[in-house]
């Protein structure tokens, strides 16, 4: 009787026999051989199934294997650092639980539409598999970070009768005949826990009403929001940056094989190291409005233009020699095409964003706030995330402290991500003096009765303290060099998009 194992362990069965349970992600045949790709979700390994080694009926079994249909396949481990995972599968057995028929996403090329219609499918495929394990990891990695620093989880709750940062962009619902909303933040119930037990974070679901379409906006995403008592905005900021480094370095180190399958660079995550650049929203500014920026943005358009150049020039050559190549000439040609192909779009969609980013960032005037465009300006002078602190009081929410020195400004801060990704932590030193905060919920016509019970956390015991909220999703997509973040959690909920 042979041993069940998984693909993920199969180095600790070489030359031994085993049975693999899972799918068949692509095959092949020849006269005498048939080689299943066979995936179980832990990994893929290539089964080879020889007509010499096998009878008849195993031979008929596996002739009839089509993708993704399901099975059980006995046979011998072999080391084969050529293969898939660097082990094989020789043959002796097979039972087939179903064969598949029609499976609409097969290895040519589909649109985003389509994959998003038959997204539960969708994320069968390597690279969606890909991307969620090191969702998976970046999730495990927040968890031992706090955990191994003395916070301790709580969670908010999701029904809320009040809003963090107003009600214009959240979803409103009827809760027994009262109004509620769906949370965009469990923030203000992390100060009451924090207050509690001195340092804690929430994991959970939030939701954004926003009509956006951008690539990095979703209307249900997850945050990360620790808070902590006693500490102020450059506590805060360290803590981040901590945070930060330990999710990559963890990422770097269990996930090499996924970020391969993704294509991710990793050279890119391995040079984020503290210290992070810390500079005030006014430097950002001068930055966006400089030579700097000027420079920037002319090199880029001339580079895109002259990469979209050199591949129209290549493009009808490879598709002139697919013609006569062989197998697997023709599997490279293929994959080089597909890869002209996107990054085609991303040039061009650059080419058209170019002149809107330009507008935006040399036109800056201090006291606006940063668009996408001016955050992927931003990091683009930088090769690891950066830190803006001290935004103006005015565009910021009504629970950050301002700065005693200067009360136009905000003790606030934001993380953003290198290679143009963005916003990815947003924190603050809060408000603890109670006067002060019932004053500025009064400017940001919020009903102060509603916030009664967030205003006795200034009332009884106040001290100073801080946090900040982590999307996890822009995290996801900049750690595996997504472009979208659709495709940085399973089922992605969008302006137009509610199902699968």
């Amino acid at each position: 009787m042979t041993t069940t194992t998984t693909i993920s362990k199969l180095s600790d069965f070489d030359g031994k026999s085993v049975t693999l349970q899972g799918w068949v992600h692509n095959v092949r045949s020849s006269k005498a051989l048939i080689f299943a790709i066979v995936r179980d979700g832990t990994g893929l390994c290539q089964c080879i199934i020889s007509k010499d080694d096998v009878t008849e009926a195993v031979w008929n079994l596996a002739s009839d294997l089509t993708q993704e249909s399901s099975l059980y396949i006995s046979g011998t481990v072999k080391k084969d650092d050529r293969s898939v995972g660097g082990y094989e599968l020789h043959a002796a057995g097979l039972e087939v639980i179903q064969v598949t028929k029609d499976y609409p996403i097969t290895p040519k090329e589909h649109g985003v539409e389509f994959l998003m219609e038959n997204r539960h499918l969708w994320l069968r495929s390597q690279r969606q598999w890909a991307a969620m394990r090191v969702r998976n990891a970046i999730i495990f990695a927040i968890h031992k970070f706090f955990q191994e620093n003395g916070f301790i989880q709580m969670d908010a709750p999701i029904f809320t009768g009040n809003a963090a940062e107003g009600t214009t962009n959240l979803f409103e619902t009827d809760y027994f005949d009262e109004k509620a909303y769906l949370s965009q933040s469990g923030q203000l119930y992390g100060e009451a826990m924090a207050l509690a037990h001195g340092k804690i974070y929430t994991f959970g679901p939030t939701f954004r009403a926003e009509k956006s379409k951008t690539r990095r906006h979703l209307t249900e995403f997850w945050m990360i929001e620790p808070e902590m008592a006693f500490y102020d905005l450059e506590m805060n900021m360290d803590l981040a940056e901590d945070m930060i480094c330990y999710i990559v370095q963890d990422v770097l180190k269990s996930c090499r094989n996924e970020l391969e399958i993704l294509g991710r660079d990793i050279s890119k995550l391995e040079s984020v190291q503290k210290p992070f650049p810390r500079i005030s929203y006014t430097e950002a500014v001068e930055l966006l409005t400089g030579e700097k920026t000027r420079v920037l943005l002319d090199t880029m358009e001339a580079d895109n233009k002259q990469e979209l150049e050199d591949m129209k020039a290549e493009y009808p050559k490879l598709e002139k020699e697919y013609g006569s190549a062989k197998k697997g000439r023709k599997f490279q040609i293929d994959r080089r095409l597909r890869e002209i192909r996107a990054r085609r779009e991303e040039i061009e969609e650059n080419l058209r964003n170019i002149p809107v980013w330009r507008k935006s960032a040399l036109e800056k005037q201090w006291g606006e706030d940063f668009g996408g465009s001016d955050e992927t300006l931003l990091t683009m002078h930088f090769d690891k995330p950066i830190m803006v602190h001290g935004y103006p009081a005015a565009i910021k929410a009504f629970y950050m402290k301002r700065d005693p020195n200067n009360p136009d400004v905000a003790l606030g801060v934001d993380m953003l991500a290198p290679e143009g990704y963005g916003e990815i932590i947003g924190g603050a030193q809060r408000e603890d003096d109670l006067d002060t905060l019932l004053e500025r919920i009064k400017e940001h016509d919020l009903d102060p009765e509603v916030f009664s019970w967030y205003l006795d956390l200034r009332r009884f015991g106040t001290v100073p303290h801080s946090g900040f909220g982590l999307g996890l999703e822009r995290t996801v997509a900049w750690l595996c060099g997504l472009t979208h973040v659709r495709e940085t959690i399973p089922f992605p909920r969008m302006l137009g998009r509610l199902t699968p």
